[in-house]
C-alpha cells in the first residue's frame, strides 16, 4: 500500500540534493538511492562510467521468472538557474504542490519508482517477473555515462522497458527523432568599407539559414506528433563591426518522424548548403532516431488499462522531444515512457510536480505492476 506521507517526504528529500547537469555530479544522490533501496531489502550495485556519475541498479527479484522489467527514472536535473519565488532546492510546499528543481523532471517519478518498491517489500508481493530498478546518470546531457553504456554493455538485459519520465500520466509510445549539427562557412576578410573585397560568411549564412527555414520535408504525417521543424539554435561569427566576416558558424536541430530517415535529411541539407557556400564544414554533434511502439502491446495496453481504472483515461501520447525510450529498439526492447510530473514544468522557473498527481502516479504503477503478475490469482 502506497504510503503518501512517505512519498511526500520522499520527493523532498531527492529534490534537496543538488545534481545538476552540467556540471554533473550525481555522486550525492546515487549513494543516498542505493542506502534507501538497500534498507528495503534489495541488491543494490552502482555502475560509473565517468568519474562522479554513478548509476544505481537495484533488482526486486522473482523466485521464477517469466521475464524481466526495467523501470528507470533519472537522477540528474538540468541547471536550476536564477528568479524562483522559492529556493530551488528548499521543497518548498505551497498549496497542494512541491516546487523545486527536478520536481517533475524527474524527482518525483524517481520518488514514486522507490515508493512502489517499497511498498512491494513491505506487503511481499509476489511476482513471476523480476524488475530491474536503474536510476540513471546524465540523461540530461544524451546519456553519454547512463542508459547508452548500461545497455551496450549488457549490464542491464530486460525482456521490457518503462521509463518513468513523463507528464500528467502520458504514456509516450512514439517520439520525433533528432539531428544536431554546426555548419562552419568560410569566407574571406576585407575592411568593412570595401564589402566587394571580401567574401562574407555571415551573409553566406544568413541565406542557407533561409533555405533551410523554407525546406519541405517529405513525411507522412503522424496521428499523435506534429510535422517535422527545424530550429537554428546558436549563430555566431566574425571579429569586428568595421571588418568583413570571414568566418560564421550556426547550429541546426531538426526534429523527424517515424518512417523517415536521417540520411535522407542530410543529404538535402547538404545540397542546400552547397548551392550557397564555396568553403564550409559540417559537424554532426547528435542523432537520435525516432521511435513508436504498437499502441496494442501488451506493454502498452497494460498501463492503458491501469491509467484509465485509476486516472479516468487511457492517455496515449507521443514526445516531440528525446527521451531515452529510443536507446531501447536496436537491442529489440519495447519501451514506453510514464509518468506524473507536472505539464509545463520541465526545465522551467518553479518547477512544481502536484502532491495528488504524485499519489495518484504511485497507485497507477503499484497497480501495473501487480497487474502484470500472472500469480496474483494463483
Amino acid at each position: 500500500m502506497i504510503n503518501k506521507n512517505r512519498l511526500i517526504k520522499l520527493t523532498q528529500e531527492l529534490i534537496r540534493i543538488d545534481s545538476q547537469n552540467p556540471p554533473g555530479n550525481e555522486c550525492r544522490i546515487a549513494y543516498f538511492v542505493k542506502d534507501k533501496l538497500k534498507k528495503m531489502g534489495l541488491k543494490v550495485k552502482l555502475y560509473e562510467f565517468r568519474k562522479d556519475r554513478p548509476n544505481v541498479i537495484a533488482y526486486y527479484k522473482s523466485r521464477n521468472p517469466r521475464f524481466s522489467l526495467l523501470i528507470s527514472p533519472h537522477l540528474d536535473t538540468v541547471p536550476a538557474g536564477s528568479g524562483w519565488k522559492f529556493n530551488p532546492f528548499s521543497a518548498k510546499i505551497y498549496k497542494g504542490k512541491i516546487y523545486g528543481r527536478g520536481a517533475t523532471d524527474c524527482k518525483g517519478n524517481l520518488a514514486i519508482g522507490m515508493e512502489v518498491i517499497n511498498s512491494l517489500t513491505e506487503n511481499k508481493i509476489e511476482l513471476d517477473y523480476d524488475i530491474i530498478f536503474a536510476a540513471t546518470a546524465d540523461e540530461e546531457s544524451g546519456s553519454e555515462f547512463g542508459i547508452i553504456p548500461l545497455l551496450k554493455k549488457r549490464i542491464i538485459k530486460p525482456k521490457l522497458a518503462l521509463i518513468l519520465d513523463s507528464d500528467d500520466y502520458k504514456i509516450i509510445i512514439a517520439q520525433k527523432g533528432l539531428i544536431h549539427f554546426k555548419v562552419s562557412i568560410t569566407g574571406k576578410k576585407a575592411h568593412g568599407a570595401y564589402p566587394w573585397r571580401g567574401v562574407n560568411a555571415i551573409d553566406i549564412a544568413a541565406k542557407i539559414i533561409n533555405q533551410l527555414k523554407a525546406y519541405k520535408f517529405h513525411y507522412k504525417p503522424h496521428a499523435l506528433l506534429r510535422p517535422p521543424t527545424i530550429n537554428i539554435g546558436t549563430i555566431r561569427g566574425g571579429d569586428k563591426v568595421n571588418m568583413v566576416a570571414d568566418w560564421c558558424d550556426f547550429e541546426v536541430d531538426i526534429r523527424f518522424l517515424p518512417g523517415m530517415r536521417k540520411v535522407d535529411i542530410l543529404r538535402d541539407i547538404k545540397k542546400i548548403i552547397q548551392a550557397r557556400a564555396k568553403k564550409y564544414s559540417i559537424k554532426i554533434d547528435g542523432t537520435q532516431e525516432p521511435y513508436e511502439i504498437d499502441k496494442d502491446h501488451p506493454l502498452v495496453s497494460g498501463i492503458r488499462n491501469t491509467n484509465k481504472r485509476i486516472i479516468g483515461r487511457q492517455n496515449l501520447a507521443a514526445s516531440e522531444g528525446a527521451t531515452v525510450i529510443t536507446f531501447f529498439q536496436d537491442l529489440h526492447i519495447p519501451a514506453v515512457a510514464y509518468g506524473c510530473g507536472s505539464g509545463g514544468c520541465a526545465h522551467a522557473t518553479n518547477e512544481y510536480i502536484k502532491i495528488d498527481s504524485l499519489y495518484k502516479g504511485a497507485l497507477v504503477l503499484e497497480d501495473f505492476l501487480i497487474t502484470l503478475n500472472r500469480r496474483k490469482n494463483s
